[in-house]
């Protein structure tokens, strides 16, 4: 389940570099998942993107084409296909636990006995509900983001949008918590679930910091303002940062002053992934601290090289998903730090 939401956190990325987003105009959950199967259901799904500002003002006076209009199409109806794969593949098997749960509580013999026999620990079916609560409201947030940009601006609002994003790592994370306490299980019946250190509640906010501001330079396309590094147009701190509606606004707000902030705050979080992996040199746990740093290396190199190459979409697509393999092995040596406490 992790490994499909960072799959779909992939998708995502893609689905926001090629603005591709807002090209279905409508939430059907269930019926949502057909695509236009004609040319006129297709002509009749373009009229309705013809309607909304990203069209009226970028791309109808670039000269979309309907061949054009299916190519984003695409990506968004596959982002949405995704999702409901999520759903299904965490609800089903679900209900099967928790009628197996219901059917097998009492009696050893007969049916009742077989389905005890198809139990999940103590504890994890209602943790394994709230995981699939949380996927429910991530869907709900999914079209929360898309509606802001169907009415007014040509783009969602970047606030929607790091939620959107925050919200499917918290899932993933999750997710991957989950399953790492049932394989402690799987080589100690004893084992007890992990607990969040206040040590490593303190390296992941320090990396919440920077997905935040990742996601905010992603919404305001504020990769875009520079494309060299280690300066920004030839200056270290950036010209163009507009302090004219007070500091709060330039800080959520302005795209100089959030690739600043991100590509800055980045060693930060280095320095935050380097303390953790440091707690983690015993010979059993080395193979999380190879992984923490394995990740922000690679993550630095193709945010760096993203910058430089002026946004390459390729890069920046892998940068996002390096961005999800580096919340799992922070969320790993998190997992194993509590596991010391347990």
């Amino acid at each position: 389940m992790a490994t499909m939401v960072f799959v779909i956190v992939v998708i995502g990325g893609i689905t926001r570099l090629t603005e591709s987003g807002l090209s279905i105009t409508e939430w059907k959950p269930i019926t949502g998942a057909i695509p236009p199967l004609n040319e006129a259901d297709w002509v009749a799904a373009f009229e309705k993107y013809k309607r909304i500002p990203e069209y009226t003002e970028i791309n109808g006076p670039a000269g979309m084409t309907l061949a054009g209009f299916k190519t984003i199409y695409f990506w968004e109806w596959a982002h949405r296909l995704w999702a409901r794969l999520i759903g299904y593949a965490l609800l089903l098997p679900w209900l099967w636990f928790a009628t197996c749960a219901l059917l097998g509580k009492s009696g050893n013999g007969g049916l009742r006995g077989w389905l005890g026999g198809f139990r999940l620990p103590p504890g994890y079916l209602l943790r394994i509900f709230a995981l699939g609560m949380l996927v429910a409201l991530q869907a709900t947030i999914g079209w929360w983001m898309v509606s802001s940009g169907l009415l007014v601006g040509t783009d969602v609002s970047h606030f929607r949008l790091a939620t959107h994003l925050l919200v499917a790592l918290l899932t993933m994370a999750g997710m991957l918590w989950t399953a790492l306490d049932l394989f402690s299980l799987t080589k100690d019946a004893n084992a007890r679930p992990a607990r969040l250190t206040g040590y490593a509640l303190a390296i992941l906010s320090v990396l919440v910091i920077q997905l935040l501001l990742g996601a905010w330079v992603a919404g305001l396309n504020a990769g875009y303002v520079s494309n060299s590094w280690p300066l920004m147009n030839g200056r270290l701190y950036p010209e163009g940062i507009d302090w004219n509606k007070g500091g709060w606004y330039a800080l959520t707000h302005d795209p100089f002053l959030l690739h600043f902030l991100h590509r800055w705050w980045a060693w930060i979080a280095v320095a935050a992934l380097v303390l953790m992996a440091r707690k983690l040199r015993a010979p059993g746990d080395r193979r999380i601290s190879v992984a923490i740093h394995s990740a922000f290396g690679v993550q630095i190199l193709l945010g760096i090289a993203t910058v430089m190459t002026g946004m390459n979409i390729i890069l920046a697509v892998l940068h996002q998903a390096v961005g999800a393999l580096v919340v799992a092995s922070a969320v790993w040596g998190a997992h194993r730090l509590g596991s010391d406490k347990a």
